[in-house]
């Protein structure tokens, strides 16, 4: 069986196919979505999931979160004495991932489908496809997330020709696609983004708001606790602010507490140039594939911050119309990259549907032009397959050399959208040598093929050089070798894991720890004197007495968090 991930900014879920239903998988917990955090604590235990995103509070700097935005990048995240690259980190939670659904399905996960944001580039997609490797998986197919919303939007209606744009809005990313559907085809027409516009920037812009409204003394600002609990009382306004008209922020200080009042209105205008920037990217899905708002059939909003009025707000302006939005927009993705899923193992549920996804970015060469003043201009880009095209799609341009008696010829392979290649990003290259001849006398066809895949074939031929070369730029080709990938395998695999079995009284431990951090007076002492019979229990060691123990805690803690405006 191939099941389906949405390994996302602030949480990840896994979903299978059951019965040709696309059906999410619960955690330990009972829950259905991990948080995508990752703690290490003071014993080098490593915890995933929600005890890990407790300790965002308690512990920030042994605790990580939203490390998505840094895959594809060499930057390294410290948690106490060790370092992890994104891709580690997000191993981690694949891993918990698959746990969670070996235990479900009582049976091995290997195989699976990941979505990944549509204007992800290649190093990006190649982060991605490493984190799978790492946590003992093979990746059968990257899916861009609003396609996967989509696939799971068009298996409802499949009969009913029409075009819809999907809206994914989630913790870190901002994607836009444009999907055509008829006779059972389902084609991305457009796909637009920003990778680093989505919830966490809203919670910034409150995180800032906060900070001038309730201003701490330079050593409180500079205190990781002290931006810990900031950036903890932002997500619960904005949270709050989905559904209220106004909340009460309480920031700690010393002995006493600072409150100020958030009205809805003051939310909105910190954020209101983040809600303009979500345009550009819908303007130009637009353009590419030709269309006008009122050519679309419906507008659908998925991911988490699809939920802030003033984006369901902006979307109803920009179309013209209510959009619709599923009734659990965390769980779309993951359900629509379960059914993609389904289409790579060829479930019979879905023999009739065809996918057909487009290259979200230009991919093209380096070229050198004269400028006519008899300069060269270098480092320019020539589009071979520019972005949109329906993959697999295959283009050839012709090159020619540009100096008389030119000996070498450099052929560099880059992906984006900017007029010079420095701006964009190297995929890879090679060398040729080509017989001296007058300027423009040796031609050299240049052709790429772009496969669903995400394998980029170069094939490079010059008659007048009697050369032919291939290029094949895979994921993950050129730069982690199968046995540097086997290394960091067996290092994550050494980490000393929290158990499974454990999970639910470390999280309650964690978040009392929490509340006895956030929490004043005679409710503090509640928390202590809670945590102090709770660890004389697990002292016992009575799995029954645990149980029932660990059920009466979480609810006098849900008691404890009601009343307070945390």
């Amino acid at each position: 069986m191939v099941l389906g991930i949405d390994l996302g900014t602030t949480n990840s879920l896994i979903a299978c196919l059951r019965d040709g239903v696309p059906t999410p998988i619960p955690t330990v917990h009972g829950g259905y979505l991990t948080p995508s955090v990752v703690s290490v604590d003071q014993d080098d235990v490593v915890l995933v999931g929600e005890a890990a995103r407790e300790r965002l509070f308690t512990d920030p700097l042994r605790t990580a979160g939203s490390f998505k935005r840094l895959m594809g990048s060499t930057e390294e995240v410290r948690l106490g004495s060790r370092r992890f690259r994104a891709e580690d980190l997000s191993a981690l939670v694949l891993r918990s991932l698959k746990a969670d659904a070996e235990a479900y399905l009582q049976a091995p996960v290997t195989e699976v489908v990941i979505s990944v944001p549509a204007y992800f580039n290649d190093q990006q997609r190649k982060a991605t496809r490493l984190a799978g490797e790492l946590a003992g998986l093979t990746v059968r197919r990257l899916i861009n997330e609003p396609t996967a919303a989509a696939l799971l939007h068009g298996i409802h209606e499949r009969d009913i020709d029409s075009k819809f744009l999907v809206f994914d809005l989630g913790g870190g990313t901002f994607d836009v696609s444009i999907l055509e559907r008829f006779s059972g085809v389902m084609e991305v027409r457009a796909t637009g983004g920003d990778s680093f516009l989505g919830g966490d920037d809203f919670t910034e812009a409150l995180v800032q708001w906060i900070g001038k409204a309730a201003p701490a003394d330079a050593r409180a600002a500079a205190d990781p606790s002290y931006r810990a609990a900031l950036r903890f009382a932002a997500e619960t306004a904005k949270r709050e602010l989905s559904t209220h008209t106004q909340w009460d922020v309480e920031m700690p200080r010393g002995a006493s507490r600072a409150r100020v009042t958030l009205t809805l209105a003051e939310y909105e205008l910190a954020c209101a140039r983040l809600v303009e920037r979500l345009r550009a990217p819908i303007e130009r899905a637009l353009r590419d594939a030709r269309l006008r708002t009122t050519d679309l059939d419906e507008i659908v909003l998925v991911g988490g911050a699809t939920r802030m009025p003033m984006v369901r707000r902006l979307a109803a302006q920009l179309f013209g119309r209510l959009p619709a939005r599923h009734p659990d927009p965390d769980q779309t993705i993951a359900l629509g990259a379960a059914v993609a899923a389904g289409l790579v193992a060829r479930d019979a549920a879905f023999e009739e549907l065809v996918l057909a996804d487009v290259c979200p970015h230009s991919l093209g060469t380096a070229v050198a032009e004269r400028d006519g003043q008899g300069g060269i201009m270098s480092d320019l880009f020539l589009p071979i397959i520019e972005r949109n095209t329906v993959v697999p799609a295959s283009r050839v341009r012709t090159l020619f050399t540009i100096n008389d008696q030119q000996t070498r010829l450099r052929i560099d392979i880059y992906q984006g959208e900017a007029r010079l290649c420095s701006k964009n990003t190297h995929l890879g290259g090679l060398e040729l040598s080509v017989p001296p001849r007058k300027a423009g006398e040796v031609r050299v066809d240049v052709r790429l093929t772009y496969d669903v895949n995400g394998i980029l074939d170069v094939d490079i031929d010059s008659e007048e050089a009697g050369v032919k070369r291939n290029l094949v730029i895979k994921k993950l080709a050129g730069e982690v070798s199968d046995d540097e990938i086997e290394r960091r395998r067996r290092e994550l695999a050494a980490l000393r894991i929290h158990p499974r079995d454990e999970d639910e009284n470390r999280l309650v431990l964690e978040r009392a720890e929490r509340l006895f951090e956030q929490l004043l007076g005679a409710e503090r002492e509640r928390v202590g004197d809670y945590l102090k019979q709770f660890t004389l229990i697990l002292e016992r060691q009575d799995p029954h007495e645990i149980r029932v123990a660990r059920g009466e805690f979480a609810r006098a803690l849900d008691g404890l968090e009601r009343g307070s405006p945390w």
